[in-house]
């Protein structure tokens, strides 16, 4: 990330508002803003086999299903934040990952410019390709400030995707199963 870019860009953002950049509550500003950014965009330049610790010769064939991870990302179009929860779960075929890497698969994909849809897709990919996974359900429930901000002003209104994998497509009692894991 070219930090000392992003420092230039914002300090000509803030002039173009109308703004003085040498004011006082702006000065570090541009400073500030690139450093978030490094924070907000830290999933490009990762990869999920990177990080994400697989367990082979696993017997366990029952779903697998973590909830309520928090995630935030960036809104492709207008550069405006959506945030909200992640539900993902998966029958393992011989593999598991460790619990916690769940939540870091989420956090690789959600920290970079996004739309909702491509995202849930992203993480159920991900996961079906590093585990083959007997099926792999992801389900994202996210608030939206391009929706809440600006435009149509809604503030109470949830964007709720879905990606269904394997035997979370294909049968309905598994996808039922997972639905209902989750609070759906």
């Amino acid at each position: 990330m070219d930090k000392n870019t992003i420092q230039d860009a914002t300090k000509q953002l803030l002039e173009a508002m109308g703004e003085d950049p040498a004011r006082e509550g702006l000065r570090g500003t541009p400073r500030r803003v690139a450093e978030a950014y490094e924070e907000l965009f830290s999933g490009y330049g990762k990869k999920p086999e990177d990080i994400l610790t697989v367990f082979d010769g696993e017997n366990y064939d029952e779903m697998i299903v973590a909830k309520n991870i928090e995630f935030y990302s960036m809104c492709e179009h207008h550069m405006l934040s959506f945030f909200g929860k992640a539900h993902v779960g998966y029958i393992p075929n011989g593999k598991i990952i460790g619990l916690s890497k769940l939540p870091r698969l989420v956090e690789i994909f959600s920290r970079r410019l996004q739309n909702q849809e491509r995202l849930t897709s992203q993480i159920a990919k991900s996961l079906e390709a590093l585990l083959n996974a007997k099926g792999v359900g992801v389900v994202l429930e996210a608030q939206h400030l391009c929706m809440m901000a600006r435009g149509v002003e809604k503030q109470n209104s949830v964007v709720t995707t879905s990606a269904q994998l394997g035997l979370f497509k294909t049968n309905d009692k598994t996808r039922s199963e997972f639905l209902r894991l989750i609070g759906r």
